[in-house]
Protein backbone atom coordinates (compact mmCIF):
# COMPACT_ATOMS: atom_id res chain seq x y z
CA UNK A 1 0.00 0.00 0.00
CA UNK A 2 1.49 3.25 -1.07
CA UNK A 3 2.65 5.93 2.12
CA UNK A 4 -0.09 8.05 0.19
CA UNK A 5 -2.65 6.23 2.27
CA UNK A 6 -1.27 6.09 5.90
CA UNK A 7 -4.10 5.33 8.51
CA UNK A 8 -4.53 8.02 10.98
CA UNK A 9 -8.14 7.63 12.85
CA UNK A 10 -11.34 6.31 12.58
CA UNK A 11 -14.79 5.84 13.83
CA UNK A 12 -16.26 2.71 15.54
CA UNK A 13 -19.66 2.26 16.36
CA UNK A 14 -19.25 0.08 18.55
CA UNK A 15 -23.17 -0.44 19.24
CA UNK A 16 -26.19 1.16 17.40
CA UNK A 17 -28.12 0.24 20.97
CA UNK A 18 -29.39 3.70 22.04
CA UNK A 19 -31.14 5.07 25.05
CA UNK A 20 -32.65 7.89 23.42
CA UNK A 21 -34.75 8.26 20.07
CA UNK A 22 -33.61 11.28 18.13
CA UNK A 23 -35.36 13.07 15.57
CA UNK A 24 -31.90 13.65 13.19
CA UNK A 25 -30.27 10.43 14.31
CA UNK A 26 -28.50 9.58 10.77
CA UNK A 27 -27.61 5.50 11.74
CA UNK A 28 -31.82 5.57 12.78
CA UNK A 29 -30.58 3.86 16.02
CA UNK A 30 -32.56 2.00 18.58
CA UNK A 31 -31.96 -1.32 19.95
CA UNK A 32 -28.37 -3.33 19.62
CA UNK A 33 -28.24 -5.33 16.26
CA UNK A 34 -27.99 -8.85 15.53
CA UNK A 35 -24.15 -9.33 14.67
CA UNK A 36 -22.86 -6.84 17.21
CA UNK A 37 -19.00 -7.68 17.31
CA UNK A 38 -18.29 -9.64 21.20
CA UNK A 39 -15.56 -8.93 23.45
CA UNK A 40 -13.12 -11.20 22.08
CA UNK A 41 -13.75 -9.94 18.23
CA UNK A 42 -13.43 -5.87 19.48
CA UNK A 43 -10.54 -7.35 21.38
CA UNK A 44 -8.52 -8.41 18.33
CA UNK A 45 -9.54 -5.44 16.32
CA UNK A 46 -8.17 -3.47 18.93
CA UNK A 47 -4.96 -5.37 18.45
CA UNK A 48 -5.12 -5.60 14.54
CA UNK A 49 -5.48 -1.65 14.73
CA UNK A 50 -2.27 -1.09 16.93
CA UNK A 51 -0.31 -3.02 13.87
CA UNK A 52 -2.06 -0.67 11.35
CA UNK A 53 -0.41 2.20 12.79
CA UNK A 54 -3.84 3.52 13.83
CA UNK A 55 -3.14 7.15 15.89
CA UNK A 56 -6.60 7.75 16.93
CA UNK A 57 -10.24 6.76 17.06
CA UNK A 58 -13.41 7.49 18.36
CA UNK A 59 -15.93 5.20 19.70
CA UNK A 60 -19.26 5.85 18.77
CA UNK A 61 -23.22 4.41 18.53
CA UNK A 62 -25.92 4.61 19.24
CA UNK A 63 -25.23 5.34 22.49
CA UNK A 64 -21.57 3.57 23.24
CA UNK A 65 -21.55 3.54 27.29
CA UNK A 66 -25.22 1.06 26.69
CA UNK A 67 -23.01 -2.03 25.78
CA UNK A 68 -21.26 -3.49 29.37
CA UNK A 69 -17.53 -3.87 27.55
CA UNK A 70 -17.19 -0.47 26.34
CA UNK A 71 -14.73 0.74 28.47
CA UNK A 72 -12.65 -2.83 28.53
CA UNK A 73 -12.21 -2.10 24.40
CA UNK A 74 -11.39 1.76 24.84
CA UNK A 75 -8.54 0.43 27.77
CA UNK A 76 -7.23 -2.48 25.09
CA UNK A 77 -7.18 0.58 22.37
CA UNK A 78 -4.72 2.66 25.32
CA UNK A 79 -3.02 -0.40 26.00
CA UNK A 80 -1.52 -0.41 22.20
CA UNK A 81 -1.12 3.03 22.02
CA UNK A 82 -4.24 4.24 20.50
CA UNK A 83 -5.76 7.10 21.52
CA UNK A 84 -9.69 6.47 22.12
CA UNK A 85 -12.46 9.14 22.19
CA UNK A 86 -15.61 8.96 22.58
CA UNK A 87 -18.91 10.58 21.66
CA UNK A 88 -22.07 9.84 24.35
CA UNK A 89 -25.34 11.43 24.37
CA UNK A 90 -24.65 12.61 28.44
CA UNK A 91 -28.18 10.95 29.21
CA UNK A 92 -26.23 7.95 31.50
CA UNK A 93 -23.09 10.46 32.54
CA UNK A 94 -22.68 9.65 36.45
CA UNK A 95 -19.45 8.94 38.35
CA UNK A 96 -19.19 5.43 37.90
CA UNK A 97 -18.51 5.80 33.59
CA UNK A 98 -16.70 8.78 34.09
CA UNK A 99 -14.33 6.60 36.73
CA UNK A 100 -14.59 3.98 34.03
CA UNK A 101 -13.74 6.35 31.16
CA UNK A 102 -10.38 8.04 33.05
CA UNK A 103 -9.05 4.33 34.14
CA UNK A 104 -9.73 3.74 30.13
CA UNK A 105 -7.80 6.38 29.28
CA UNK A 106 -10.37 7.90 27.44
CA UNK A 107 -8.82 11.15 25.95
CA UNK A 108 -11.97 13.27 24.83
CA UNK A 109 -15.63 12.68 25.52
CA UNK A 110 -17.59 14.73 23.27
CA UNK A 111 -21.25 15.50 23.94
CA UNK A 112 -24.16 16.35 21.37
CA UNK A 113 -25.69 19.38 22.41
CA UNK A 114 -27.85 20.36 19.33
CA UNK A 115 -29.70 23.88 20.67
CA UNK A 116 -31.29 25.90 23.31
CA UNK A 117 -33.06 23.57 25.81
CA UNK A 118 -36.29 23.79 24.24
CA UNK A 119 -34.90 22.99 21.21
CA UNK A 120 -31.96 20.00 22.28
CA UNK A 121 -35.24 18.39 24.18
CA UNK A 122 -37.61 18.38 21.15
CA UNK A 123 -34.92 16.41 19.28
CA UNK A 124 -33.38 14.09 21.63
CA UNK A 125 -35.75 13.65 24.88
CA UNK A 126 -36.79 16.11 27.92
CA UNK A 127 -34.85 16.76 30.46
CA UNK A 128 -31.46 16.02 28.14
CA UNK A 129 -30.28 19.39 27.92
CA UNK A 130 -30.10 19.11 31.93
CA UNK A 131 -28.25 16.46 32.19
CA UNK A 132 -25.85 17.53 29.68
CA UNK A 133 -24.75 20.38 31.61
CA UNK A 134 -24.38 18.03 34.81
CA UNK A 135 -22.09 15.76 32.59
CA UNK A 136 -19.88 18.99 31.25
CA UNK A 137 -19.18 18.94 35.29
CA UNK A 138 -18.83 15.96 35.95
CA UNK A 139 -16.20 14.99 32.96
CA UNK A 140 -14.05 18.43 33.34
CA UNK A 141 -14.45 17.90 37.06
CA UNK A 142 -12.80 14.44 36.93
CA UNK A 143 -9.67 16.05 34.68
CA UNK A 144 -10.61 14.86 30.92
CA UNK A 145 -11.12 17.05 28.01
CA UNK A 146 -14.70 17.72 27.20
CA UNK A 147 -15.95 18.82 23.59
CA UNK A 148 -18.88 19.12 22.20
CA UNK A 149 -21.19 18.27 18.96
CA UNK A 150 -24.02 20.30 17.40
CA UNK A 151 -25.25 19.38 14.11
CA UNK A 152 -27.23 22.46 12.57
CA UNK A 153 -30.67 22.06 11.80
CA UNK A 154 -33.25 24.36 10.74
CA UNK A 155 -34.14 25.30 14.22
CA UNK A 156 -30.56 25.92 15.97
CA UNK A 157 -29.40 27.87 13.46
CA UNK A 158 -31.21 30.92 15.26
CA UNK A 159 -29.28 30.01 18.66
CA UNK A 160 -25.95 29.53 17.77
CA UNK A 161 -25.17 32.98 19.63
CA UNK A 162 -26.77 31.95 22.62
CA UNK A 163 -25.10 28.37 22.77
CA UNK A 164 -22.03 30.29 22.70
CA UNK A 165 -22.57 32.06 25.70
CA UNK A 166 -23.34 29.02 27.68
CA UNK A 167 -20.62 26.54 26.28
CA UNK A 168 -17.83 29.61 26.96
CA UNK A 169 -18.66 29.61 30.64
CA UNK A 170 -17.56 25.57 30.73
CA UNK A 171 -14.54 24.03 30.62
CA UNK A 172 -14.59 23.06 27.63
CA UNK A 173 -12.15 21.67 25.14
CA UNK A 174 -13.92 22.77 21.95
CA UNK A 175 -17.06 23.27 20.29
CA UNK A 176 -17.32 21.43 16.86
CA UNK A 177 -20.49 22.27 14.49
CA UNK A 178 -21.54 19.82 11.64
CA UNK A 179 -24.37 19.90 8.71
CA UNK A 180 -27.69 18.35 9.37
CA UNK A 181 -28.19 16.10 6.22
CA UNK A 182 -31.83 14.37 5.25
CA UNK A 183 -30.82 10.77 6.05
CA UNK A 184 -31.41 8.49 8.64
CA UNK A 185 -34.57 9.62 11.31
CA UNK A 186 -33.29 12.94 9.76
CA UNK A 187 -34.80 12.26 6.54
CA UNK A 188 -38.15 11.72 8.06
CA UNK A 189 -38.00 15.21 9.59
CA UNK A 190 -37.55 17.41 6.96
CA UNK A 191 -38.62 20.74 8.98
CA UNK A 192 -35.00 20.34 10.43
CA UNK A 193 -32.93 19.54 7.53
CA UNK A 194 -30.34 22.35 6.80
CA UNK A 195 -30.24 24.41 3.93
CA UNK A 196 -27.24 25.34 1.61
CA UNK A 197 -27.61 28.82 3.15
CA UNK A 198 -27.13 27.94 6.34
CA UNK A 199 -23.59 26.99 5.69
CA UNK A 200 -22.56 30.51 5.33
CA UNK A 201 -24.27 31.93 8.16
CA UNK A 202 -22.22 28.97 10.10
CA UNK A 203 -19.16 30.36 8.93
CA UNK A 204 -19.39 34.02 9.30
CA UNK A 205 -20.52 32.64 13.56
CA UNK A 206 -17.31 30.74 13.63
CA UNK A 207 -15.35 33.52 12.28
CA UNK A 208 -16.89 35.99 14.92
CA UNK A 209 -16.73 33.90 17.38
CA UNK A 210 -13.07 33.34 16.76
CA UNK A 211 -12.44 37.03 16.85
CA UNK A 212 -14.46 37.49 20.20
CA UNK A 213 -13.40 34.55 21.91
CA UNK A 214 -14.45 32.20 23.90
CA UNK A 215 -14.74 28.41 23.17
CA UNK A 216 -13.06 26.93 20.52
CA UNK A 217 -15.26 26.78 17.29
CA UNK A 218 -13.96 23.82 15.27
CA UNK A 219 -15.62 23.35 11.52
CA UNK A 220 -16.39 19.85 10.64
CA UNK A 221 -14.95 18.28 7.02
CA UNK A 222 -18.70 19.02 5.76
CA UNK A 223 -18.52 22.95 6.42
CA UNK A 224 -16.60 24.91 3.00
CA UNK A 225 -14.79 25.29 1.33
CA UNK A 226 -12.50 28.40 0.11
CA UNK A 227 -14.55 30.82 1.79
CA UNK A 228 -11.94 33.09 3.27
CA UNK A 229 -13.31 33.67 7.07
CA UNK A 230 -13.42 29.52 6.57
CA UNK A 231 -9.75 29.38 6.07
CA UNK A 232 -9.05 31.54 8.85
CA UNK A 233 -11.90 29.74 10.82
CA UNK A 234 -9.50 26.55 10.21
CA UNK A 235 -5.92 27.74 10.26
CA UNK A 236 -7.12 29.23 14.15
CA UNK A 237 -8.61 25.47 14.54
CA UNK A 238 -5.27 24.22 13.54
CA UNK A 239 -2.98 26.75 15.24
CA UNK A 240 -1.43 26.50 11.74
CA UNK A 241 -1.13 30.48 9.99
CA UNK A 242 0.00 28.70 7.31
CA UNK A 243 -1.48 27.22 4.06
CA UNK A 244 -5.11 26.18 4.22
CA UNK A 245 -5.19 22.58 5.33
CA UNK A 246 -8.66 21.24 3.23
CA UNK A 247 -7.43 18.34 0.81
CA UNK A 248 -10.95 16.53 0.12
CA UNK A 249 -12.50 13.86 1.96
CA UNK A 250 -10.36 11.55 4.43
CA UNK A 251 -12.11 8.46 4.07
CA UNK A 252 -9.84 5.08 2.80
CA UNK A 253 -7.35 7.11 2.57
CA UNK A 254 -6.50 8.77 6.03
CA UNK A 255 -9.85 7.58 8.44
CA UNK A 256 -11.99 4.56 7.99
CA UNK A 257 -15.18 3.33 9.96
CA UNK A 258 -16.11 0.05 11.59
CA UNK A 259 -19.95 -0.51 12.15
CA UNK A 260 -21.18 -2.52 14.56
CA UNK A 261 -20.99 -5.83 13.22
CA UNK A 262 -17.56 -5.38 11.84
CA UNK A 263 -18.07 -3.98 8.63
CA UNK A 264 -15.61 -1.56 7.21
CA UNK A 265 -16.40 1.70 5.22
CA UNK A 266 -14.52 4.56 4.55
CA UNK A 267 -16.42 6.85 6.29
CA UNK A 268 -19.61 5.84 8.98
CA UNK A 269 -21.91 8.33 7.08
CA UNK A 270 -21.56 6.34 3.86
CA UNK A 271 -22.41 2.73 4.92
CA UNK A 272 -24.95 1.37 2.19
CA UNK A 273 -24.25 -2.03 0.76
CA UNK A 274 -21.83 -0.94 -2.31
CA UNK A 275 -19.65 1.26 0.00
CA UNK A 276 -18.70 -1.67 2.47
CA UNK A 277 -14.79 -2.69 1.61
CA UNK A 278 -14.89 -6.34 4.04
CA UNK A 279 -15.43 -7.27 7.44
CA UNK A 280 -13.21 -7.97 10.27
CA UNK A 281 -14.80 -11.37 11.14
CA UNK A 282 -13.59 -12.57 7.99
CA UNK A 283 -10.83 -10.46 7.15
CA UNK A 284 -8.03 -8.57 8.88
CA UNK A 285 -7.87 -4.62 8.72
CA UNK A 286 -5.16 -4.62 7.76
CA UNK A 287 -5.66 -6.24 5.00
CA UNK A 288 -8.79 -4.37 4.30
CA UNK A 289 -6.83 -1.06 4.67
CA UNK A 290 -3.69 -2.36 2.65
CA UNK A 291 -6.42 -3.78 -0.41
CA UNK A 292 -5.51 -1.72 -3.51
CA UNK A 293 -9.05 -2.33 -4.87
CA UNK A 294 -10.53 -1.15 -1.98
CA UNK A 295 -12.05 2.22 -1.07
CA UNK A 296 -11.53 3.32 -4.90
CA UNK A 297 -14.54 5.30 -4.71
CA UNK A 298 -12.12 7.62 -3.00
CA UNK A 299 -9.18 6.94 -3.49
CA UNK A 300 -9.50 7.21 -7.62
CA UNK A 301 -11.59 10.35 -7.58
CA UNK A 302 -10.49 12.54 -9.31
CA UNK A 303 -12.20 16.29 -10.46
CA UNK A 304 -13.52 15.61 -13.51
CA UNK A 305 -15.62 12.24 -11.93
CA UNK A 306 -17.37 14.81 -10.03
CA UNK A 307 -20.53 16.63 -11.84
CA UNK A 308 -22.32 19.96 -12.10
CA UNK A 309 -19.71 23.29 -10.84
CA UNK A 310 -17.24 20.69 -8.86
CA UNK A 311 -16.37 19.28 -12.18
CA UNK A 312 -15.51 22.83 -13.29
CA UNK A 313 -14.24 24.34 -10.23
CA UNK A 314 -11.34 26.10 -9.58
CA UNK A 315 -10.50 24.37 -6.54
CA UNK A 316 -12.04 21.12 -7.39
CA UNK A 317 -8.50 18.82 -7.88
CA UNK A 318 -7.70 20.17 -4.81
CA UNK A 319 -11.12 19.71 -3.00
CA UNK A 320 -12.43 17.02 -4.75
CA UNK A 321 -16.11 18.35 -4.04
CA UNK A 322 -15.73 18.23 0.02
CA UNK A 323 -17.88 16.10 2.19
CA UNK A 324 -18.40 12.62 -0.34
CA UNK A 325 -21.54 11.95 2.46
CA UNK A 326 -23.44 15.69 1.55
CA UNK A 327 -22.70 14.65 -2.35
CA UNK A 328 -24.39 11.14 -1.65
CA UNK A 329 -27.32 12.46 0.29
CA UNK A 330 -28.46 15.70 -1.74
CA UNK A 331 -27.05 14.86 -4.97
CA UNK A 332 -27.58 11.23 -5.04
CA UNK A 333 -23.90 10.14 -5.87
CA UNK A 334 -20.92 10.34 -4.35
CA UNK A 335 -19.25 12.09 -7.26
CA UNK A 336 -22.62 14.60 -7.40
CA UNK A 337 -22.09 18.29 -7.17
CA UNK A 338 -21.78 19.40 -3.84
CA UNK A 339 -24.36 22.33 -3.15
CA UNK A 340 -23.80 23.02 0.09
CA UNK A 341 -20.37 24.70 -0.64
CA UNK A 342 -19.90 27.93 0.43
CA UNK A 343 -18.00 28.48 -2.89
CA UNK A 344 -20.21 26.78 -4.74
CA UNK A 345 -23.67 29.21 -3.50
CA UNK A 346 -21.08 32.10 -4.41
CA UNK A 347 -20.77 31.33 -8.06
CA UNK A 348 -24.54 30.09 -8.35
CA UNK A 349 -25.11 33.93 -6.85
CA UNK A 350 -23.52 35.12 -9.38
CA UNK A 351 -24.85 32.64 -11.99
CA UNK A 352 -27.53 33.98 -10.97
CA UNK A 353 -27.21 37.78 -11.81
CA UNK A 354 -25.02 37.01 -14.85
CA UNK A 355 -27.90 35.04 -16.69
CA UNK A 356 -29.81 38.60 -16.54
CA UNK A 357 -27.30 39.71 -19.16
CA UNK A 358 -28.41 38.33 -22.59
CA UNK A 359 -25.95 40.83 -25.14
CA UNK A 360 -23.57 38.59 -25.71
CA UNK A 361 -20.96 41.86 -26.24
CA UNK A 362 -21.66 42.88 -23.30
CA UNK A 363 -21.15 39.17 -21.66
CA UNK A 364 -17.63 39.29 -24.08
CA UNK A 365 -17.01 42.34 -22.46
CA UNK A 366 -17.48 41.36 -18.70
CA UNK A 367 -14.82 37.92 -19.36
CA UNK A 368 -12.32 39.88 -20.20
CA UNK A 369 -12.81 41.83 -16.93
CA UNK A 370 -13.26 38.85 -15.11
CA UNK A 371 -9.99 37.35 -16.88
CA UNK A 372 -8.01 40.40 -16.49
CA UNK A 373 -9.18 40.06 -12.56
CA UNK A 374 -8.11 36.55 -12.38
CA UNK A 375 -11.82 35.50 -12.05
CA UNK A 376 -11.62 32.63 -14.39
CA UNK A 377 -14.64 30.89 -13.05
CA UNK A 378 -17.17 33.84 -13.64
CA UNK A 379 -14.96 34.15 -16.70
CA UNK A 380 -16.07 30.61 -17.76
CA UNK A 381 -19.84 30.90 -17.21
CA UNK A 382 -20.24 33.92 -18.90
CA UNK A 383 -18.18 32.35 -22.36
CA UNK A 384 -20.42 29.13 -22.32
CA UNK A 385 -23.28 31.34 -22.78
CA UNK A 386 -21.33 33.50 -25.60
CA UNK A 387 -20.14 30.03 -27.41
CA UNK A 388 -23.92 28.58 -26.76
CA UNK A 389 -25.42 31.78 -29.17
CA UNK A 390 -22.64 31.32 -31.19
CA UNK A 391 -20.01 28.66 -31.22
CA UNK A 392 -17.51 30.54 -33.99
CA UNK A 393 -16.78 33.14 -32.31
CA UNK A 394 -13.60 32.97 -31.96
CA UNK A 395 -12.34 35.51 -29.64
CA UNK A 396 -14.84 33.72 -26.77
CA UNK A 397 -13.27 29.90 -28.10
CA UNK A 398 -9.73 31.46 -27.03
CA UNK A 399 -10.85 33.18 -23.85
CA UNK A 400 -12.55 30.40 -22.61
CA UNK A 401 -9.68 27.93 -24.04
CA UNK A 402 -7.45 29.69 -21.26
CA UNK A 403 -10.47 30.21 -18.85
CA UNK A 404 -10.46 26.67 -19.14
CA UNK A 405 -6.70 25.65 -18.59
CA UNK A 406 -6.16 28.20 -15.79
CA UNK A 407 -8.96 26.59 -14.13
CA UNK A 408 -7.17 22.80 -14.60
CA UNK A 409 -10.04 22.15 -17.00
CA UNK A 410 -7.66 20.54 -19.52
CA UNK A 411 -10.35 18.50 -21.81
CA UNK A 412 -12.59 21.84 -22.22
CA UNK A 413 -9.66 23.71 -22.73
CA UNK A 414 -8.69 21.25 -25.37
CA UNK A 415 -11.95 20.85 -26.69
CA UNK A 416 -11.98 25.17 -27.55
CA UNK A 417 -8.92 25.53 -28.83
CA UNK A 418 -9.42 22.51 -31.16
CA UNK A 419 -12.96 24.16 -32.36
CA UNK A 420 -10.82 27.55 -32.77
CA UNK A 421 -8.35 25.24 -34.97
CA UNK A 422 -11.04 24.03 -37.25
CA UNK A 423 -11.91 27.60 -38.02
CA UNK A 424 -8.08 28.82 -38.45
CA UNK A 425 -5.52 25.65 -38.20
CA UNK A 426 -2.53 28.35 -38.34
CA UNK A 427 -4.06 30.30 -35.13
CA UNK A 428 -0.34 30.51 -33.15
CA UNK A 429 -2.96 30.86 -29.98
CA UNK A 430 -4.97 28.65 -30.16
CA UNK A 431 -2.30 26.17 -31.57
CA UNK A 432 -0.39 27.38 -27.98
CA UNK A 433 -3.56 26.54 -25.78
CA UNK A 434 -4.25 22.87 -27.59
CA UNK A 435 -0.48 21.88 -27.55
CA UNK A 436 -0.34 23.00 -23.30
CA UNK A 437 -3.65 21.18 -22.90
CA UNK A 438 -2.90 17.56 -24.62
CA UNK A 439 0.29 18.09 -22.84
CA UNK A 440 -1.59 17.91 -19.25
CA UNK A 441 -3.87 15.80 -20.51
CA UNK A 442 -0.70 13.12 -21.31
CA UNK A 443 0.20 13.46 -24.34
CA UNK A 444 3.14 15.78 -23.84
CA UNK A 445 5.39 14.80 -27.34
CA UNK A 446 1.93 15.97 -29.53
CA UNK A 447 1.73 18.75 -27.21
CA UNK A 448 5.70 19.87 -28.07
CA UNK A 449 4.83 19.39 -31.57
CA UNK A 450 1.81 21.59 -31.85
CA UNK A 451 3.99 24.64 -29.68
CA UNK A 452 6.61 24.17 -32.06
CA UNK A 453 3.90 25.29 -34.88
CA UNK A 454 2.85 27.73 -32.66
CA UNK A 455 6.12 29.47 -32.53
CA UNK A 456 6.54 28.59 -36.28
CA UNK A 457 2.95 30.81 -37.16
CA UNK A 458 3.62 33.34 -35.05
CA UNK A 459 5.09 36.45 -34.54
CA UNK A 460 7.70 38.24 -33.52
CA UNK A 461 5.66 39.40 -30.74
CA UNK A 462 3.98 36.49 -29.60
CA UNK A 463 6.65 35.26 -27.63
CA UNK A 464 4.59 33.64 -25.35
CA UNK A 465 4.75 29.77 -26.41
CA UNK A 466 9.11 29.93 -26.39
CA UNK A 467 8.33 30.40 -22.13
CA UNK A 468 5.46 27.88 -22.31
CA UNK A 469 7.51 25.27 -24.74
CA UNK A 470 10.56 25.86 -22.33
CA UNK A 471 8.49 25.03 -19.23
CA UNK A 472 7.11 21.82 -20.88
CA UNK A 473 10.57 20.49 -21.78
CA UNK A 474 11.82 21.44 -18.10
CA UNK A 475 8.99 19.46 -16.50
CA UNK A 476 10.03 16.63 -18.79
CA UNK A 477 13.59 16.91 -17.98
CA UNK A 478 14.43 17.82 -20.77
CA UNK A 479 16.95 20.93 -19.79
CA UNK A 480 18.94 21.25 -22.63
CA UNK A 481 16.16 21.40 -25.10
CA UNK A 482 14.46 24.21 -22.77
CA UNK A 483 17.64 26.23 -22.76
CA UNK A 484 17.73 25.90 -26.74
CA UNK A 485 14.51 26.97 -26.89
CA UNK A 486 14.44 29.88 -24.26
CA UNK A 487 17.80 31.25 -26.04
CA UNK A 488 15.54 31.56 -29.33
CA UNK A 489 12.96 33.54 -27.81
CA UNK A 490 15.65 35.52 -25.42
CA UNK A 491 17.13 36.72 -28.79
CA UNK A 492 14.61 38.35 -30.31
CA UNK A 493 13.10 40.55 -27.32
CA UNK A 494 14.88 42.46 -24.53
CA UNK A 495 11.56 42.68 -22.59
CA UNK A 496 11.11 38.99 -23.18
CA UNK A 497 14.75 37.86 -21.77
CA UNK A 498 14.27 40.25 -18.89
CA UNK A 499 10.71 38.21 -18.15
CA UNK A 500 12.64 35.31 -18.35
CA UNK A 501 15.53 36.00 -16.14
CA UNK A 502 15.14 33.55 -12.93
CA UNK A 503 13.92 30.48 -15.34
CA UNK A 504 16.66 31.31 -17.38
CA UNK A 505 19.15 31.03 -14.53
CA UNK A 506 17.36 27.91 -13.23
CA UNK A 507 17.60 26.49 -15.97
CA UNK A 508 21.72 27.01 -15.83
CA UNK A 509 22.31 25.99 -12.61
Amino acid sequence: MSNLYNPITAVWEITMGCNLRCKHCGSSCENALEGELITQEALKLCDEMKLLGLKWITLSGGEPTTREDWNIIASRLSENGIIPNMITNGWLMDDEIIKKAKSAGINTIAISLDGLQKTHDHIRKKGSFDKIMKSFDIITGAGINCSVITTINSFNINELEEMHGILSKKNLFGWQIQLGLPMGNMAHNNELVSSPEHIDRVIEFAYNSCKKGGIEIQLADCIGYFNNKEIEVRKAQSGNDGEYGWVGCGAGKHNFGILHNGDVVGCTSIRSKEFIEGNVKETSIIDIWNNDKLFAWNRELTKDKLKGLCSKCINGSRCLGGCANTRLTMDGSVYGENRYCSYNNAVKRAEEHLNRVSDSRLLLDKSRTFIKNNSFQLAGIVLEKVIEADNNNCEALALYGFASFMLGNYIDAKNSNEKLLSISPTDPYALKGYGLSIAKLGDVEEGISYLKKSIEFGAESFLDPYHDLAVLLYENGRIDDAISILDKGRSISQSFRDETDDFYKMLLA
